[in-house]
């Protein structure tokens, strides 16, 4: 945390303020706190434009989607359970998974072509891969799927490369603590899970 707030003066000031939204989005998120699409929609509006200014398209326009999906989370995690209550912990199947990668790895195929013959993205299938990695992942979230924070693992942690070499330095913090917070989010949302099955059971 002390790296992060020291990186947060090197950036520009809309970055610094995404980042630190982008924070409280995820420790929120992690407590199951459904506040955390607010801060996710203020932070992913404002990182719309960073990314932007980065010749980060993908990532632009990944943040716009954010957008939506932020009001999507929030009715969800409210009443998108049975007969309208809070939505509870669940799991993807082995088929989801294998659909979802399948999925992931070849829009990264096409879209990293298109970006690296058509513009000036300096890492197109990088940042084909994490744009289209968060888009599963964050569908995932909002159906509170717990494996979610296993593939923010491994985005996030891509993501602390891409940041890097576009230069934007709070950002590059923001997803090293992301990968940390992942870890944290599995561990407290699969305890939730298995208190939901208790439940159940009793």
């Amino acid at each position: 945390m002390e790296t992060f707030l020291s990186q947060l003066g090197a950036g520009s000031p809309v970055e610094a303020i995404a980042a630190t939204l982008g924070v409280a989005y995820v420790v929120l998120a992690t407590r199951q706190i459904i506040w955390c699409w607010l801060c996710g929609i203020m932070s992913t509006g404002l990182y719309a434009g960073v990314f932007f200014e980065s010749a980060l398209y993908q990532q632009a326009a990944l943040q716009l989607f954010y957008v939506g999906l932020g009001v999507y989370g929030w009715r969800q995690w409210r009443s998108g359970g049975a007969q309208g209550t809070p939505l509870k912990v669940s799991n993807f199947r082995l088929r989801q998974h294998v659909a979802a990668i399948a999925l992931v790895v070849a829009l990264t195929v096409v879209t990293g072509w298109l970006t690296e013959r058509f513009t000036r993205t300096p890492m197109p299938y990088l940042d084909a891969f994490t744009a289209w990695g968060s888009v599963v992942t964050a569908w995932m979230m909002a159906r509170k799927v717990l494996e979610n924070w296993l593939y923010w693992m491994v985005v996030d942690s891509l993501m602390v490369v891409l940041s890097w070499r576009a230069h934007l330095p709070a950002t590059t913090v923001l997803f090293t603590v992301y990968v940390v917070m992942a870890v944290v989010g599995f561990v407290s949302w699969r305890r939730a899970q298995r208190l939901q099955q208790a439940h159940a059971v009793a």
